[in-house]
């Protein structure tokens, strides 16, 4: 398995959308790249992610970021949808260089590339997010989420799932 961080706004949505993915082993809603390694620190320019483990002979990283740009506005800085600011930019994190390479690679081979405004990082740091973050949209289904909920579900019953 190998893990990559997406940060997509708010992070409700964005884990609900990501744990319905062919390949895709486990999600944990958190935080990236920010200072501090406390909850208490969370929002410390740090950027709402989902921790997301794959299993690449089912999913390669270029498929996930296809699907990563299907619930983004990839031209919007610290912004999607309603939610605003630095928390809420667009990001991809990883430990592994390899993923690095491969997430510019897929950004610089759009026609658009010029005008993206994903950033991808090492990651830095993460702090996981309060148990109530934790798979909130599956409790609370009416929260606000800027991802359309009928890409919540579209690819829920495909894959190994």
């Amino acid at each position: 398995m190998e893990v990559v961080y997406f940060a997509g706004g708010c992070l409700w949505g964005v884990q609900a959308f990501i744990k319905t993915l062919p390949g895709v082993t486990f999600t944990e809603a958190g935080r990236a790249n920010g200072a501090g390694n406390t909850l208490e620190s969370e929002y410390d320019g740090y950027a709402e992610c989902v921790k997301t483990e794959f299993d690449p002979g089912v999913v390669s990283l270029e498929r996930l970021m296809e699907y990563f740009f299907e619930i983004i506005d990839p031209y919007s800085l610290n912004q999607q949808g309603n939610d605003v600011g630095e928390k809420y930019r667009t990001g991809v994190y990883s430990e592994n260089p390899e993923h690095l390479i491969e997430a510019k690679a897929f950004i610089n081979k759009r026609n658009d590339c010029d005008r993206i405004a994903v950033e991808v990082l090492p990651l830095t740091n993460y702090v996981r997010s309060a148990e109530e973050h934790q798979d909130r949209l599956n409790r609370y289904p009416d929260d606000y989420c800027h991802i359309p909920t009928e890409m919540l579900t579209k690819y829920k019953f495909q894959g190994e799932r």
